[in-house]
């Protein structure tokens, strides 16, 4: 069996040893339910609110404003519904961009069917909102404007902090999935100016199903999820306590070792991108060429199948995509790419490699010269780009 090289990080990320350790008690001797009065389940309520503790001082928040979610999904659900219906009073304007999760442009869609007004911003060839699109989308309706913080296919970084300032003058209310940016980027919420950020603690080294929304204090939010009182009523249901703990662990990680995992992933991102602009004649790169993730390595490769790419990188021992893990099976060209001007056909040889913390020079050489080989091969067999 050949050696797993694992270059799907933006996906899913392994738990880290800390964080399992963090975690393990919670699953069975401190297993109580923390609504409970007695003993023991007071005890894990002090797990939760250390943990609370934890995620606002990452995000130099108060901890009354972070709410635990089941993860990046539902922090962008909650946020932009929260916000839409209690707002509904002021103005029935949405803008977002068209590069967004599906996440966020699911929910917005949905919202459509409830007569709120949607506008979808444009991208340039980078990926990059355009800001004078944005501002002259702004009327007296606008109540929410939701632009991710960094992309989860191409890793273009968004200017977060400029579209904050164009929009606090005006009173919008701004929410940012920040799903890629934890552990990469700094998430500070008063430095980057937004009122609402969703993370998911799965994409830096924490447990699947644990996510965070911070809500910012004064936002008016109504919750979508109704039942006991848990989250001070704003997210019903008995809390993922072990990923609620996993959660606060990792972040708190992710903020602590950010230097060095920056350092660590871009320079083995700047090598995947070298080497395949280099050894793969119509490769192109896709998403900002400098404002970009430092995990994220992205490309369309002329007259390839990603499928077909993919499955034979894997009988290799090479993870990765095409784009987004929650899209993948479709036949259909990424969104993204798409709405950044990429034509259908080379879009549909989209390729994403994204590093971690267990990556190793050896395995990106590796992987390049599978890479390379399996690309040679299927253009062999394909009529099309023999010629």
């Amino acid at each position: 069996m050949p050696e797993i090289i694992y270059l799907d990080h933006a996906a899913t990320t392994p738990v880290a040893p800390a964080v399992l350790e963090a975690m393990l008690p919670f699953f069975r001797e401190k297993f109580a339910n923390p609504s409970s009065l007695y003993g023991p389940a007071r005890e894990v309520r002090r797990a939760i609110d250390q943990a609370r503790d934890t995620v606002a001082r990452v995000l130099g928040a108060r901890s009354s404003e972070i709410i635990f979610t089941s993860g990046g999904t539902e922090s962008d659900n909650l946020a932009i519904k929260g916000v839409a219906f209690a707002n509904r009073h002021r103005g029935n304007h949405i803008i977002t961009s068209r590069v967004e999760h599906h996440a966020v442009l699911h929910t917005c869609e949905y919202l459509e069917k409830f007569g709120f007004r949607v506008t979808y911003l444009p991208v340039d060839r980078t990926g990059l909102v355009d800001l004078n699109a944005l501002e002259d989308a702004l009327d007296d309706q606008t109540i929410l404007v939701s632009i991710m913080y960094a992309n989860n296919e191409v890793g273009t970084i968004q200017p977060i902090k400029e579209i904050a300032q164009l929009l606090r003058p005006r009173g919008i209310i701004f929410h940012t999935d920040a799903v890629q940016a934890a552990g990469a980027l700094p998430l500070n919420v008063d430095d980057l100016g937004v009122d609402l950020l969703s993370l998911s603690a799965h994409k830096f080294y924490g447990p699947k199903g644990a996510g965070v929304l911070y809500v910012r204090r004064g936002v008016t939010f109504w919750p979508q999820q109704h039942g006991g009182g848990q989250e001070r009523g704003r997210r019903a249901g008995t809390e993922n306590v072990p990923g609620i703990v996993g959660l606060a662990k990792a972040l708190e990680l992710a903020e602590q070792n950010r230097p060095q995992y920056v350092a660590h992933c871009q320079a083995l991102r700047d090598r995947l991108i070298q080497g395949v602009l280099e050894r793969i004649p119509g490769a192109v790169l896709t998403g900002h060429p400098t404002q970009r993730l430092p995990n994220n390595a992205s490309f369309c490769l002329e007259g390839i199948d990603a499928e077909s790419l993919l499955l034979m990188l894997d009988r290799r021992g090479v993870c990765a995509s095409s784009g987004s893990a929650c899209t993948s099976g479709s036949l259909e060209p990424s969104h993204v790419l798409l709405a950044m001007g990429i034509q259908s056909p080379l879009a549909l040889g989209s390729l994403r490699l994204t590093v971690g913390l267990d990556n190793t020079p050896e395995q990106i050489d590796r992987a390049l010269d599978i890479l390379v080989e399996s690309v040679q091969k299927l253009r062999a067999l394909t009529p099309a780009a023999r010629r």
